[in-house]
C-alpha cells in the first residue's frame, strides 16, 4: 500500500459516522476514531492505552467480556442491538429530532482482528447511532 493510500484510509476511519474502537486482549484502547472523540468528549491521546473499564465505568464489564471473549476465542463476529442493551458507552443524544431520548441508543458489531498466524489479538468495535430507530420503535418520536 502506498503512503497516499494509507493516508486516505486513515482519513476515512477518522471521519466515519460510526464509532470505531480497537481493543487488545487486556481491553486496552488502541484505536479511537473521530466519532468516539466527538461523542465521548475524550481525545485519542487521552484514552489510547487506557483500560476501557477504567475510563468508562458505565460499561457492563461482565456482559461485555462474555461477548468479547467469544470473538477472541472463536474468531467470529458478534453483534448487539439496542433492544438487547441500549448502549455500550453512555453518550448524550445530540440529535434535534430525537432530542427527547435520554442517551444515544447503539447497535454494536465486534470484529476479530487476527495477526499473521491467525491468532486473534485485537477486536474492533463498531458503534452505530440508532437513536432515531429506537425512538420510532418506542413511539416516542
Amino acid at each position: 500500500m502506498e503512503i497516499r493510500e494509507f493516508h486516505w484510509l486513515m482519513n476515512i476511519i477518522q471521519n466515519l459516522d460510526v464509532g470505531l474502537v480497537i481493543l487488545d486482549t487486556d481491553y486496552r484502547i488502541r484505536v479511537w476514531n473521530g466519532f468516539m472523540e466527538s461523542h465521548s468528549g475524550r481525545l485519542t491521546h487521552e484514552v489510547q492505552g487506557g483500560s476501557l473499564f477504567e475510563l468508562f465505568p458505565e460499561v457492563d464489564r461482565k456482559w461485555f467480556e462474555r461477548k468479547a471473549n467469544m470473538v477472541f476465542k472463536l474468531n467470529n463476529r458478534a453483534f448487539s442491538t439496542w433492544e438487547q442493551k441500549p448502549y455500550l458507552l453512555r453518550f448524550s443524544n445530540y440529535r434535534p429530532i430525537t432530542g427527547a431520548a435520554p442517551h444515544m441508543y447503539q447497535n454494536l458489531t465486534l470484529v476479530p482482528l487476527a495477526d499473521f498466524n491467525g491468532e486473534v489479538t485485537h477486536i474492533a468495535i463498531m458503534i452505530y447511532d440508532v437513536t432515531d430507530e429506537a425512538m420510532l420503535a418506542s413511539g416516542k418520536q
